[in-house]
């Protein structure tokens, strides 16, 4: 409700279309900034002009119809069982699957292993820094918030990749362990806040179930589901039947997963890399492959545009804490040292068997940037103090990734080639 009206879900969808094709046009042509940047600062700066309108106009309630407006949206039903399908799914078609076998030793290890010990090491911190603020954080809720910002988003990172000119096996590295860290991450992520909301002490034995459950389940339904897309999309030469075909996927695909009680993210996601690789080569004309790539692009890059549109309006809802803003200061740091313990660590044990090369620890490090998929699943949780503190802690670690990371992965990248070259020539 927004000043007497009622807002229906279709109101609310095109509200936020309309926003972000405003802020999108906005920053094309003022700040010229790639999208996710752009929105990113846009959104928080639309935050503080309806804060300053708030204060400094009398009887203005700008901020309050905004914040209804914002509660009133259902976040967990629209982006777990809407957006993050269609995230993961268009994520999953531009993974190369032969360069990516190359590397799957390292994808595996780091999307499994490497999100537990990252979600272990963010949440034992959050847990520590929230007790020394005076913020009562449950240590479940530290975890669900070490589980939804550990999975990382390549997009921003992939056409940098390529300028830099690592190697494929790296770069299809990056691409597949943010791939496949985003699906166990939301599996992880879905165990621990049942087991939060519910209060029940943590099972490792039920918690190691459930996962295997969920994620052995999903692989399989994937699996199926992109073999019979597969065999459709190959027997006919129509584009536009297939690029429903990939629709078909993707919705009726998590819709069975969820009846199936089977991980949704990960089916979506193995379904996508099926199809985007032995599909997009033996199933597909030039042109469906075409169409289907940019028809999922374009998906892709309007859901993300509404994420970082709403998790910068988002800021309106959250309490004016100062301890909120020193949480969500504290633990910048905190995630980037768990994410290189979680990258180092796991890579220092495979140096034996597989070696991704000197650049790989950086790349993967400062190159792990926090998108969407984190923003989704922390607007998915229930209000309360605990989501304050993790949304506040969200909105500033995919702040900080987006603009600093972002603008200065090149340059770091470019800083590690010249100094691993002269390392080369003067032992």
């Amino acid at each position: 409700m927004i000043a007497g009206v009622l807002l229906t879900p279709f109101d609310a969808a095109a509200i936020l279309i309309v926003l972000a094709a405003v802020l999108g046009y906005a920053n094309y042509r003022i700040l010229k900034l790639p999208p996710s940047v752009g929105l990113t600062i846009m959104g928080a700066l639309a935050s503080l002009v309806v804060v300053a309108l708030d204060r400094f106009l009398p009887g203005s309630t700008v901020g309050a119809d905004i914040t209804r407006f914002i509660t009133g949206i259902d976040f967990h039903s629209t982006l777990m069982d809407g957006m993050l399908c269609f995230l993961l799914f268009a994520g999953a078609l531009h993974v190369d699957w032969h360069e990516m076998r190359r590397g799957r030793l390292p994808i595996v290890v780091l999307s499994t292993i490497g999100v537990v010990l990252s979600t272990v090491l963010i949440g034992g911190g959050l847990f520590a820094l929230c007790d020394v603020l005076g913020l009562h954080i449950p240590f479940a809720w530290s975890l669900v918030f070490g589980a939804l910002i550990s999975p990382t988003d390549p997009v921003s990172v992939m056409g940098i990749l390529k300028r830099a000119k690592v190697s494929p096996t790296l770069e299809a590295t990056v691409a597949g362990e943010s791939l496949f860290n985003d699906g166990v991450g939301v599996v992880i992520f879905t165990i621990l806040l049942a087991t939060a909301i519910s209060g029940e002490p943590f099972s490792l034995a039920r918690a190691g179930h459930l996962f295997v459950l969920e994620a052995g389940g999903g692989i399989l339904l994937g699996l199926a589901c992109g073999w019979i897309a597969f065999r459709a999309m190959g027997s006919i030469d129509e584009y536009k039947v297939e690029v429903m075909i990939t629709l078909a996927v993707v919705m009726g695909g998590y819709a069975l997963a969820n009846a199936l009680h089977v991980s949704g993210p990960v089916a979506v996601a193995v379904a996508g890399l099926l199809i985007g690789n032995a599909g997009a080569t033996y199933a597909m004309s030039d042109v469906t492959r075409d169409y289907v790539h940019k028809f999922w692009s374009l998906i892709d890059d309007i859901l993300n545009a509404v994420l970082f549109l709403l998790i910068g309006l988002e800021v309106l809802t959250i309490p004016a804490d100062p301890r909120l803003l020193l949480l969500g200061l504290c633990v910048i740091p905190l995630v980037l040292m768990a994410r290189a313990i979680s990258v180092k660590l796991p890579l220092m044990v495979m140096h034996p068997w597989f070696n991704l090369g000197p650049l790989a620890p950086i790349t993967l490090i400062w190159g792990g940037l926090r998108g969407g998929i984190s923003i989704a699943l922390a607007l998915a949780l229930s209000s309360g103090e605990a989501r304050n503190a993790l949304l506040a802690a969200t909105y500033l670690v995919v702040l900080f990734s987006v603009v600093i990371q972002g603008a200065t992965v090149e340059r770091v990248l470019s800083w590690a080639t010249r100094r691993q070259a002269a390392l080369t020539v003067d032992p």
